[in-house]
């Protein structure tokens, strides 16, 4: 019998921090970050990171649990969302996932098992400087392609991440990772209850645009600076969207407009990519936010939300 947990996903500036909150205020929950690069210490205004006082007194776990020069995988997300999963649980209360880190969510949906290979540094330093000479990563990608075509496929040719790791791997001696999805997904030990989060696309778009201008405001720039200056340029962490385009603009890349119009235009894509993924790849019950009908969306999910997992609860 397997146990529910909610899960609130949408994407970028949608409204999802506030919805998760007010659903374990409801439900005697607690939230487990699904947000990939709100786990790094010191990423706080770029990755709007909730604070102390909009928690409302709800715990929050998964953020700020590495340095900003560590590494994070869907892999390692899986582990520790089960392992918080089980803590809430024994605490008597109900596990939330709050994210829009398509991944780490179907890690947890679908009982993905993970490759996991060591890591060679020094390689990946080389190949992540191929990558930026020009059309590096196409360059890289038609490797990958002459190596291990499949996993060509699977990665864009434009995504120098998974590119590189997926190089990375293969000179390793290894297959490059592909999630492979249990053929018994009744064996899993939760029921994620998942509820989508959208909006009208303009309306949408406005969010994000003001979201970036509030974020300036509230001092992006000096707390990427910070991170900068202390030599963290080349990581995980700082390919966030917020980082990067303020990297490149201390890198002399872009001006100050255009790093401005690079993170809008970036966090506009990123936000239309999120939808296509949880459309696309997950079962998920959309409701439509809106300014003016906000208490009325969060009551019908919280309606929702009871029905489905009274149904659980009895199976369970």
């Amino acid at each position: 019998m397997r146990k529910p947990v909610i899960a609130i996903v949408g994407p970028t500036a949608v409204g999802k921090t506030t919805v998760g909150i007010e659903m374990a205020k409801h439900f005697s929950g607690e939230i487990i970050n699904g947000d990939a690069f709100q786990v790094y210490r010191g990423l706080d205004i770029g990755t709007a990171k909730v604070t102390e006082e909009e928690k409302e007194g709800v715990s929050h776990h998964l953020i700020d649990i590495l340095e900003p020069t560590d590494t994070y995988s869907a892999a390692r997300f899986r582990q520790d969302a089960h392992q918080k999963m089980g803590e809430i649980e024994e605490r008597g209360h109900l596990p939330i996932v709050v994210g829009g880190t398509g991944m780490y969510i179907k890690g947890l949906t679908a009982d993905w098992s993970f490759s996991e290979a060591a890591r060679d540094q020094s390689l990946r330093d080389r190949l992540e400087a191929r990558a930026k000479e020009k059309e590096g990563t196409i360059q890289l990608h038609e490797e990958l392609r002459s190596l291990d075509s499949d996993a060509a496929k699977r990665i864009h040719p434009r995504n120098a991440r998974k590119v590189i790791r997926a190089l990375e791997i293969l000179y390793a001696g290894k297959k490059p990772p592909a999630p492979v999805q249990s053929e018994n997904p009744s064996g899993k030990s939760h029921q994620v209850i998942m509820v989508g989060l959208t909006m009208e696309r303009s309306l949408l778009y406005e969010r994000i645009e003001s979201r970036v201008d509030q974020m300036i405001a509230s001092g992006l720039l000096p707390e990427v600076r910070a991170l900068y200056d202390a030599g963290i340029r080349h990581t995980q962490s700082m390919k966030g969207i917020g980082y990067k385009e303020l990297v490149a603009y201390l890198d002399g890349y872009y001006s100050w407009p255009e790093a401005i119009a690079q993170l809008k235009k970036n966090s506009r894509r990123f936000a239309k990519r999120q939808l296509t993924w949880f459309r696309n790849k997950e079962q998920v019950t959309w409701f439509e936010i809106s300014e003016e009908a906000k208490q009325n969306v969060i009551e019908k999910i919280k309606a929702h939300l009871a029905g489905k997992l009274t149904r659980v609860s009895k199976d369970y």
